[in-house]
């Protein structure tokens, strides 16, 4: 694999975690932040860090650094045109949670970078700097996008990138990407902030004081409560950028979740039965637990790479390793 330099631009959560394992596998690593108080927490743990955005690019220019974009969607059009300025033509992949609108704004702001669209789905439910780790992508499927017109030298620029932070790499078109993480991730939070909202708004029928029982159901919450509503914990702008973000991804999967909602209430009201929802989830869940426990894996050769046949990999849920002897 190439040692290529990586240039991270936002130190958050994912950015930091990326400054962190890409410092850890070797790879000469720099980045950059708009919080004063970020860069200097950064620099204490003795990460490099340029004065400012400009600086970061402009170094990524003259070292031909893949340059990775780790801010929230809201902040990536501004980060797009100083790239534009100062490292029009560079190496750019982004770990931003949506590729649909990352690929729109890249086209129109920094149309001359050679942009590969990324995403590793890992995460906690924290944020900033101190919540970051080199161990964060450990084992973590990390999306990278391949279109027909994807550059070649970039995708495995930033493949290479996946497997030196521990990751496995799984290919994918941009819209196949949105709508897949609509469906398992954008949701899930969608979900989660009605579920918190439903139990602390409390409705008991039965209470003679106005059905306000919240308090005691938050009380009584425990385990599946506590794994259902976890990503509430994320701070509420990071999760309306990327669900909103979303819309075209996220809005065939609430209107399914709707269908099987409305499905379920029905049964329940007219034969007080669940079981088609029920065991649907759980035949659903054990598939999920099938394919973790034994995922197709596999190599590919380095050159040449084909584009459509690294979609097809992705599309069956296949994980690349590494490069074929």
């Amino acid at each position: 694999m190439t040692n290529r330099p990586i240039c991270v631009i936002g130190l958050g959560l994912i950015g930091g975690s990326l400054v962190r394992a890409a410092t850890a596998a070797g790879r000469v690593t720099w980045g950059a932040t708009a919080s004063v108080e970020t860069a200097d927490a950064a620099r204490a743990d003795g990460y490099d860090v340029a004065r400012d955005t400009d600086e970061a690019l402009l170094r990524a220019r003259d070292e031909d650094a893949l340059v990775v974009l780790a801010t929230p969607l809201t902040a990536v059009a501004t980060v797009l045109r100083r790239v534009d300025a100062m490292a029009p033509e560079c190496r750019l992949t982004d770990v931003v949670s949506v590729q649909a609108p990352v690929t729109e704004a890249v086209l129109r702001l920094a149309p001359r970078t050679r942009y590969v669209g990324g995403h590793p789905m890992a995460g906690t439910a924290e944020s900033g700097w101190p919540a970051g780790s080199a161990k964060l992508f450990d084992r973590a499927n990390w999306v990278v996008i391949a279109e027909d017109d994807t550059d070649p030298e970039v995708w495995a620029d930033v493949a290479e990138l996946a497997w030196a932070c521990g990751s496995l790499v799984v290919p994918s078109g941009v819209r196949e990407h949105d709508a897949a993480v609509g469906r398992i991730s954008h949701l899930t939070h969608l979900f989660a902030a009605i579920l918190a909202s439903v139990a602390a708004a409390g409705n008991d029928p039965w209470s003679g004081a106005g059905g306000d029982d919240g308090a005691l159901a938050l009380t009584l919450a425990a385990g599946s409560f506590a794994d259902a509503t976890r990503v509430m914990d994320t701070r509420p702008e990071l999760v309306l950028a990327m669900c909103e973000g979303n819309r075209a991804g996220l809005l065939p999967a609430v209107d399914d979740a709707l269908g099987r909602l409305g499905a379920a209430r029905g049964s329940l009201a007219s034969t007080g039965g669940l079981a088609a929802t029920v065991n649907a989830g759980h035949q659903a869940r054990m598939e999920w637990h099938e394919l973790r426990s034994a995922p197709a894996r596999r190599t590919i050769p380095r050159a040449p790479l084909d584009l459509a046949e690294l979609r097809k990999l992705g599309h069956a849920g296949t994980q690349l390793t590494g490069w074929s002897a």
